[in-house]
């Protein structure tokens, strides 16, 4: 168990997915994705595998929940400021956390 205060820790914020491009670099079929998280945070960079469940495409403009104050981490030469936030399938491949209801706006903070 955490505590309500560990908890507010974790800033996890609703995002819109600018660009989504191939990680070619990836060892799992990956995406590096722009996402914008309104006007304090700006623009982020997140290297993603949820390459097997979507096409850049359809990422295009979907509002996402992501994790925004980890350390950035480079993976597969990528500067991964975002973890986007996403359940397993049983086949391991992810399904990613939507805003899709009410007025959200980019930036807004999960609490």
């Amino acid at each position: 168990m955490i505590t309500w205060q560990e908890f507010e820790k974790v800033d996890i914020r609703c995002g819109t997915i600018l660009s989504a491009v191939d990680n070619t670099k990836a060892r799992n079929p990956a995406y590096t994705l722009k996402i914008d998280f309104g006007e304090e945070l700006g623009i982020k960079t997140s290297s993603a595998q949820i390459a097997d469940l979507y096409t850049k495409e359809e990422l295009v403009g979907k509002r996402i929940i992501g994790v925004v104050n980890f350390e950035p981490k480079y993976i597969a030469g990528v500067k991964s400021e975002v973890l986007v936030c996403g359940f397993y399938t049983p086949d391991r491949k992810v399904s990613v956390v939507e805003c899709i209801k009410g007025d959200v706006q980019n930036g807004a903070k999960l609490g």
